[in-house]
């Protein structure tokens, strides 16, 4: 099957796709077209944004048409309750509705509207809940205005402080304060939230693998193991700016060669690491075509499996951009501006969902890490977390080419259903 962001209308009669099939799709046409790009067909669903507000508009129509108790936190994160939140021992489950520069449809949203459709799923078994349910859109995790991710889990779990969420400015020096107050919300009540993670019990989230593991093994659906560690570090290159015509080339200093040398470094290190290594943005200045850089400031993305492997990646890349600047007399400084250690997923919930599954089902639920962070991860150190994937079977994310199949999304969502009428019907 070639890779859609689109599925088409539900099939009616013999086909008849199951309640939850339906109940998906309806969610996913009507969220399909919001903040979509005509040009590139990728999304451009920013933090505080009016998309982002249309985004959120969404949420609070399909929390109150199925008459679910709404809130919005301190943060800025978005809850949808059944039950009562106060009573403890919540099962929560969610993703986030914004994306990258251009990204696809699926990464986050799947999570949202699943969560949704499972929740529907369960009302039309007729489940009895013996726990309070609540799904949560949480803000800004892509990070893609601010240049920090998960903004709204780290601020809710003190993973990011106020003075440091204060500071946070996009590409037009807005600030975050200043942003969420023209989106009408208070910024002056952002911080940590442990009485409301102290409510929940356990948080699933599902979410498109962004990668091909289960493609290749044939699966539909897969429960992950771990996150790998991963950051962003800041290198700034810095030289002298000068005529791109008349300047002869042993007299410059050319940020841009040591960038570019760097940038070639950083692949043979993730490949020497068995890691991932990328430079995937950049800042020039004067930024001239007919001008030698001053400047050439480049974002490094880094992952591994471990967390030596990682120190040993991003330490080789340091050294090596530091010996390219030395040699064409470039400044450097590099600085790290995020960093989540390795997670470990809960293992007993972990478990819990495997054994759950397969009850339900005889089909192998495989167990897989991925180098993709979440807001699970960050949440995984205050409250039993899992996730559960769907497949992917172009393995690409980020992108408007990110697909996932119909048939495999609904299967996710019966999955999803499955968890959590075994987490809180229980």
């Amino acid at each position: 099957m070639a890779p859609r962001s689109d599925f088409p209308q539900p099939v009616r009669g013999d086909g008849a796709q199951p309640v939850v099939g339906d109940s998906f799709h309806e969610m996913w046409r009507e969220l399909l077209p919001i903040g979509r790009h005509p040009d590139s067909r990728g999304y451009r669903r920013f933090a505080w944004t009016g998309v982002d507000l249309e985004c959120r508009a969404w949420f609070k129509q399909q929390a109150e048409a199925r008459g679910l108790g709404y809130e919005v936190d301190r943060n800025g994160n978005q809850w949808a309750w059944l039950g009562d939140p106060a009573a403890g021992d919540a099962v929560v489950t969610g993703s986030h509705l914004d994306s990258v520069p251009d990204g696809g449809a699926f990464d986050g949203p799947l999570g949202v509207v699943s969560s949704f459709a499972a929740l529907d799923e369960l009302l039309g078994r007729g489940v009895h809940f013996t726990k309070p349910l609540a799904v949560v859109n949480f803000g800004d995790e892509e990070g893609a205005r601010f240049g920090l991710a998960c903004v709204g889990s780290r601020l809710t779990a003190g993973q990011l402080t106020v003075e440091g969420a204060q500071k946070l400015t996009d590409g037009d020096g807005v600030s975050l304060p200043r942003a969420m107050e023209a989106a009408g919300y208070d910024p002056e009540a952002i911080g940590a939230d442990p009485e409301r993670l102290g409510r929940i019990g356990a948080f699933v989230e599902l979410h498109v693998e962004q990668g091909r593991a289960l493609d290749l093994s044939g699966d539909r659906v897969g429960i992950a193991s771990a996150i790998w560690p991963h950051g962003r570090w800041r290198f700034d290159f810095r030289g002298e700016a000068n005529h791109a015509g008349t300047t002869r080339l042993v007299d410059r200093r050319d940020p841009m060669l040591s960038y570019a040398e760097t940038v070639l470094a950083a692949r043979h290190e993730a490949e020497l690491a068995g890691a991932v290594a990328t430079f995937g943005k950049i800042s020039v200045e004067p930024n001239g075509v007919n001008a030698i850089p001053s400047l050439v400031r480049g974002w490094l993305d880094s992952r591994a499996e471990d967390q030596a492997s990682l120190d040993r990646v991003v330490g080789g890349i340091e050294q090596a951009a530091r010996d390219y600047a030395a040699a064409h007399g470039i400044d450097l400084d590099v600085v790290r501006e995020s960093f989540t250690p390795v997670v470990e997923f809960d293992h007993a919930l972990r478990d819990e969902l495997a054994r759950i599954l397969g009850k339900h089902t005889d089909i192998t639920v495989p167990v897989l890490g991925t180098g993709a962070g979440h807001d699970a991860g960050i949440l995984s150190g205050t409250i039993p977390t899992a996730m559960l994937f769907v497949r992917n079977p172009t393995g690409v994310s980020h992108s408007p080419a990110e697909f996932a199949a119909e048939d495999d999304c609904v299967a996710g969502v019966t999955a999803l259903a499955d968890v959590l009428e075994g987490l809180a019907c229980t």
